[in-house]
């Protein structure tokens, strides 16, 4: 079968592997649709364990199952989640599966940018979710990703009615646009410094969006009435931004921290006034099971679209030209790759 495989950003090549064979217990899928997420492009992160093959976002078929497996049938469109959690281990049963150690080892074979993909029995236990025909291939890239952020809003407690403030506008920052929006804001601010992505934030429901260069936290006050946010969300690895972030959260608010930043990049924190105003600071990893299907039933039922976020939609062949899109940011939100 042809992979992706990925050495850096600028250097994805289409390879040649062999075709996953499947024991009990596991399944083989055809991916149908793969998406580029935000991470792939994370060198810093994916370069020291290059060469390999990434991809998680995918839409599939079932076309083989290993013996012992009721959970899914051949011909059947799924969803796989990559990483799954034990479902029983302190941190699953407090609620924080996806720090669990079993969904921090667990991948499926070899990855999404690829024909093929062998899904191993805890996967196939913990992972597989029969796509709904409401859903499209394409669309169905972005169950994995709206899982996040939906964990992510539940985590920092949004409630209908509150003010947030999205850094970045990113797949990920539009997706919180997006649910916030539909989960009932009283206002959605965004920022960033490309004029692509700005736009992309106005169509997916922001009431005000900011240039992230400009004086971000007297923005959110002239447009929120003298008040700040009550959530802020930090999309964007820019210290910078993060900084705005802090300085924009109002008393008693929330700041969740949704996307990482390079080891060595450092952001002050203004402790004693974050402390002195009651500010939550808090983070989110990743999507459980109960995340994704919340996503699932989203999608399926139309309370928030994402057909307007995908920008390209690739063969196989064209993945340098997928990866060199989201790395580059410049023109692209959502890139698919169709093995």
């Amino acid at each position: 079968m042809r992979a992706a495989m990925y050495y850096a950003n600028d250097d994805v090549r289409i390879v040649e592997l062999p075709k996953p064979r499947i024991g009990p217990g596991e399944i083989l899928v055809r991916v149908k649709a793969s998406g580029i997420c935000g991470s792939d492009v994370m060198e810093w992160y994916r370069k020291p364990k290059a060469p390999l093959v990434l991809g998680h976002e995918i839409a599939a078929e079932v076309v083989e199952v290993g013996a012992g497996v009721d959970a899914a049938t051949v011909g059947n469109r799924v969803f796989v989640s990559h990483h799954v959690p034990c479902g029983s281990c302190r941190y699953c049963r407090a609620g924080h599966e996806t720090v669990c150690d079993t969904l921090r080892t667990t991948n499926f074979d070899p990855g999404g940018f690829a024909e093929y993909v062998r899904v191993p029995a805890i996967n196939v236990k913990h992972g597989v979710f029969p796509l709904p025909r409401e859903i499209s291939d394409d669309e169905g890239t972005f169950i994995e990703p709206l899982a996040c952020v939906i964990r992510g809003q539940r985590l920092a407690g949004f409630r209908p009615g509150s003010t947030l403030l999205v850094l970045g506008s990113g797949v990920a920052g539009l997706l919180h646009i997006k649910l916030a929006k539909a989960a009932g804001a009283a206002k959605v601010i965004a920022t960033d410094v490309v004029e692509f992505r700005k736009a992309a934030a106005r169509k997916a429901g922001a009431d005000l969006v900011v240039d992230g260069r400009e004086d971000v936290p007297a923005s959110v006050r002239t447009a929120n009435g003298g008040n700040l946010a009550d959530l802020v969300v930090t999309c964007t690895s820019a210290p910078r931004a993060i900084a705005q972030g802090l300085a924009s959260v109002d008393r008693g608010g929330t700041v969740l921290f949704f996307a990482p930043i390079e080891p060595a990049a450092k952001v002050e924190i203004p402790f004693n006034e974050l402390w002195r105003e009651e500010v939550t600071m808090t983070s989110s990893y990743g999507g459980s099971p109960r995340d994704i299907r919340e996503s699932i039933n989203l999608l399926r039922e139309k309370r928030l679209g994402v057909s307007d976020l995908i920008t390209h939609v690739l063969p196989l062949g064209k993945a340098a030209e997928g990866f060199r899109l989201v790395a580059q940011a410049r023109d692209s939100i959502k890139v698919v790759m169709r093995p």
